[in-house]
């Protein structure tokens, strides 16, 4: 992302894995909030996950990057802030990810059909009811049938959240096309 951030001059990254940095205080001087390749329970207490909903309520901006579905399964607020909490990843290969939705400005300049390996995920509950699905996995792809989003944004309070199940490969992350939905959603969701 800081190499991203770098090339395309759009944006200014400042990552850390330390979590007392996520507070109201610092939420204030960010415009985007993302949770990249999280797991687990994170310990965030009370005022934290006050502080992460309130930014985003009132206008900042959300991105979850894969396993950002597979962390704090204990807070409901962050399961309706991401939009659904990972199951599993049946498939580790080579397959096809259709764009859904090409008129959703994160997915300018990406093909309808994208051939990429990755660790597909599926998920506890279908989002498509609460979300607009940008996303999915050719089914056909990995001789499955069924409906599995793989990306997807919505609206939370004045807000915008953005999830994406790719990025479990460091190759992902150096893909062209993933990193024009990467810089779409940084935009989408920044703007207040």
């Amino acid at each position: 992302m800081a190499t991203l951030a770098s090339r395309s001059g759009a944006f200014t990254v400042s990552a850390t894995e330390d979590l007392n940095e996520i507070s109201a205080a610092r939420l204030a001087t960010v415009d985007v909030l993302m949770f990249a390749l999280t797991t687990g329970e994170l310990p965030f207490a009370d005022a934290q996950k006050t502080a992460v909903i309130d930014f985003v309520n009132n206008g900042g901006g959300f991105i979850g990057v894969h396993s950002a579905t597979d962390t704090l399964y204990q807070w409901p607020d962050y399961g309706r802030l991401v939009g659904a909490y990972f199951r599993e990843h049946p498939w580790t290969q080579s397959a096809v990810v259709t764009v859904e939705n090409a008129a959703h400005p994160t997915m300018a300049g990406i093909d309808r059909r994208i051939p990429i390996l990755e660790e597909f995920y599926t998920f506890q509950t279908n989002p498509r009811p609460t979300v607009d699905v940008l996303l999915t996995l050719d089914p056909a792809s990995v001789g499955a049938q069924g409906d599995f989003p793989l990306a997807w944004a919505h609206t939370v309070g004045r807000g915008r959240a953005y999830y994406n199940a790719l990025g479990h490969f460091s190759e992902t992350w150096n893909d062209a096309r993933f990193q024009t939905m990467m810089l779409n959603a940084i935009r989408w969701v920044g703007q207040r």
